[in-house]
């Protein structure tokens, strides 16, 4: 079973940075695609989980336009993680973040990690 261990996260305060670690439990494959997902308040279905960031194996990134320019999505694949840097936060980033793996039509999940900012 693949497994996908989250960090980092927490409060901060608007315009300030913040940056997400996801270790996945086997190699990162070259035709994976690593993904970061977020879950506003009062959203609590799986289907609402927005897109936020994405990168392909040959480190094409994909950005949501709410965060492009701000957000920075990266992969080491000598450590099995992908990062989410996050800058300039705005209180709309409020969310639970989750990491995502696509591997030949199957997702997996990390647990969430929460993101507040505030003031």
């Amino acid at each position: 079973q693949v497994q996908l261990v989250q960090s980092g996260g927490g409060l901060v305060q608007p315009g300030g940075s913040l940056r997400l670690s996801c270790t996945v439990s086997r190699t990162i494959f070259a035709t994976d695609t690593m993904n970061w997902y977020r879950q506003p308040p009062g959203h609590e279905r799986v289907d609402e989980r927005e897109l936020v960031a994405s990168i392909t194996g040959n480190n094409r990134p994909y950005y949501d336009h709410s965060v492009n320019g701000r957000f920075v999505i990266s992969r080491d694949n000598a450590k099995n993680t992908v990062y989410l840097q996050m800058n300039d936060l705005k209180p709309e980033d409020t969310a639970i973040y989750y990491c995502n793996l696509g591997s030949q039509l199957t997702y997996y999940w990390g647990e969430g990690t929460q993101v507040t900012v505030s003031s």
